[in-house]
């Protein structure tokens, strides 16, 4: 069984968007909604979020195709002029990360799920703004299992 089949209707005529409108765009906050007119093309109802979401991953998809038809440096080095708070991390770092971002982007465009480029994304530049302000050189003390804590009052 594919993933779509377990997926609810995303298709509604505009008579129930009339009759129905609280269910249609109690839908369309889950899913894009195409909603069907025998007068015109089909529109898509969705959530601002997911139209967010669409549009920074097209930017995130532009930005990547701009670093791939650049044909100096490695992936690290290119990835790093289209987002430059990359060179807050180590080079190994750097690596990772570029790899990771392309890895999530085609993810991303191979299952229409723009959140899982763009959570890999807000994660590494969280990551290298900390390191940024001196965050990655602290000196953590860890918890053993064993220990108990108090509960703050």
């Amino acid at each position: 069984m594919t993933i779509a089949a377990d997926l609810p209707a995303r298709t509604r005529r505009s008579s129930d968007l009339s009759k129905h409108s609280a269910e249609v765009f109690a839908e369309a906050e889950d899913h894009p909604v195409t909603v069907t007119r025998r007068d015109g093309e089909a529109l898509v109802l969705m959530s601002q979020r997911e139209a967010e979401g669409r549009s920074r991953l097209l930017n995130f998809a532009a930005q990547l195709i701009t670093v791939t038809l650049d044909d100096s440096g490695s992936l690290a080095e290119r990835m790093a002029k289209a987002f430059p708070w990359m060179l807050a991390l180590s080079p190994t770092d750097r690596e990772s990360c570029a790899q990771d971002l392309v890895d999530a982007a085609r993810a991303s465009f191979s299952t229409d799920q723009p959140h899982l480029a763009l959570a890999e994304l807000t994660s590494w530049k969280e990551t290298a703004t900390a390191i940024a302000a001196g965050l990655g050189s602290a000196d953590l003390e860890w918890l053993d299992e064993d220990d108990a804590v108090e509960r703050p009052q």
